[in-house]
């Protein structure tokens, strides 16, 4: 897979008392990026309950380019920079562009697998397969 990407409406409740996008949004459209990637990909919130499983997030980090306001379109890719070869640990890039295809923001995040029983990280046979799917970034490499 090249590419995977989701555009959003930002709306009225996502502005803040300066008159653009809170940056909290940012984040909150990273995740949900995220997260429909992996229900695209078979990997559904009903599938990790059934495994007791979950993403877990250590990091996140996002570098503002250029304003985005209520109203605007954005398009949020998600790309793959790096990984366990057993996906159980990985991190992720996403750029944030206008309709013009104005960059403006990055988002990176560290996340890994969570065993919801026992509260501790693990590398579900899932995850192997989820990360094969994910695009990577051109800078993409594996940190075993």
């Amino acid at each position: 897979m090249n590419e995977y990407s989701k555009t959003f409406e930002l709306r009225w409740a996502d502005v803040d008392a300066n008159q653009h996008v809170m940056h909290s949004k940012y984040y909150e459209l990273g995740a949900h990026t995220r997260m429909s990637f992996f229900i695209t990909h078979s990997c559904t919130l009903e599938v990790m309950n059934e495994l007791k499983i979950g993403p877990i997030l250590f990091r996140e980090e996002c570098i503002f380019r250029r304003e985005l306001n209520a109203g605007d379109i954005v398009t949020v890719n998600m790309l793959l920079t790096k990984c366990k070869r057993d996906g159980s640990r990985w991190s992720a890039k996403h750029e944030m562009r206008k309709a013009d295809g104005t960059l403006a923001a990055i988002l990176y995040a560290d996340l890994a697998w969570l065993d919801t029983t026992i509260r501790k990280l693990t590398a579900p046979a899932i995850a192997a397969s989820i990360i094969e799917q994910m695009p990577k970034a051109d800078d993409f490499v594996y940190s075993d």
